[in-house]
């Protein structure tokens, strides 16, 4: 179950009962404890009247009076939400922000909610900001979102033009798409390309066109199960574990740039070094290494490190007064002007 379809199957529950518990809503939808209250929040967060009391006879409801009602939604803005749940960004991006504007005004109280403890000023979404955006997020522009998600609906292939990470060109592609996921703050299109799944970045995506036939999907396989394999798939690609010592102060730093790259973290050495473990599809993965300068060593692979230790030097020689501009291949580019 996505998010958002929780977000709905919560409320529902919520409104079904006139008080319950985080760990019965979280057995009765399938999650943690945690996840049922990161989702409690987000409901808060979009002014829906969810109460908490903490203690022996506390647990989570619906406030009573004004409160929220599934009923009052049309079929169409109960489709939107559970596409999209409580996101306005993403409706927008499909072409329905006013539906959901719709769905939320019909979800939230008509009056301010009372705070939970009067000796507190600030409201909680006064001091709690959620921003679900990578870091270093390269705002790539995106094609017509909406506009494709009308046209995989049909329930038809579709002829694409799609550039592939590091290639210089876009080719042109048919496929048999199973719907859009966004993952990490991007959005993709899932598909299968000569009966395999595979994952398109919407930020490459060029353009494409709806065909006279059918989709042909394998069999028994659907939108949600196929994104899981397709991401799992990707965290499992690793082949390659390169052990690097890194100054303990670049620790954090390692943390958000690597994120699930990095498998194993050592204690502090004498020297204020940390021995890390970073886990690559390909040895020259380790490029990504060198954006911690000199304070990083890669010891292990010895592939790695000698690969390193060529991109270094040839750092080196491209940096120096006199010398020749190199490419990161080694190859000489022109010579700068004095």
């Amino acid at each position: 179950m996505s998010r958002p379809q929780r977000l709905i199957e919560l409320l529902a529950a919520l409104q079904a009962r006139p008080r319950t518990t985080a760990e019965a809503l979280a057995e009765e939808l399938g999650v943690s404890t945690r996840t049922v209250l990161r989702d409690v929040r987000a409901l808060v967060d979009a002014g829906i009247p969810v109460f908490t009391e903490r203690g022996k006879y506390g647990g989570i409801s619906l406030l009573p009076g004004d409160q929220a009602d599934l009923s009052k939604l049309t079929t169409g803005e109960a489709d939107l939400l559970r596409a999209v749940g409580l996101d306005l960004d993403r409706a927008r991006q499909l072409g329905g922000e006013a539906a959901a504007r719709s769905a939320l005004r019909k979800l939230t109280p008509r009056r301010a909610l009372p705070p939970v403890r009067d000796d507190l000023p600030l409201a909680l979404t006064d001091v709690i900001a959620i921003d679900n955006r990578p870091w270093f997020e390269d705002a790539a522009p995106l094609p017509d979102v909406a506009g494709l998600v009308r046209d995989v609906r049909t329930a038809r292939r579709l002829r694409i033009v799609y550039r592939r990470s590091g290639d210089a060109a876009a080719r042109e592609l048919v496929v048999d798409p199973y719907g859009l996921v966004q993952r990490g703050g991007r959005w993709y299109l899932v598909a299968d390309r000569d009966g395999r799944p595979r994952l398109f970045a919407l930020s490459r995506l060029q353009r494409w066109a709806v065909l006279d036939g059918p989709r042909r999907l394998r069999a028994g396989a659907d939108l949600a199960g196929t994104a899981r394999e397709l991401g799992e798939a990707l965290e499992r690609r690793e082949h390659v574990t390169v052990t690097a010592r890194v100054d303990a102060a670049s620790l954090d730093l390692a943390r958000r740039i690597l994120g699930a790259r990095l498998r194993a973290v050592g204690d502090r050495g004498d020297d204020g070094r940390v021995e890390i473990t970073v886990a690559y599809d390909q040895v020259d993965g380790v490029r990504q290494l060198l954006q911690f300068g000199e304070h990083i060593e890669v010891v292990a692979p010895e592939a790695a490190r000698r690969l390193v230790g060529r991109l270094a030097a040839t750092i080196v020689r491209a940096h120096a007064a006199d010398g020749p501009r190199l490419s990161m291949n080694g190859a000489d580019g022109p010579r700068p002007r004095p």
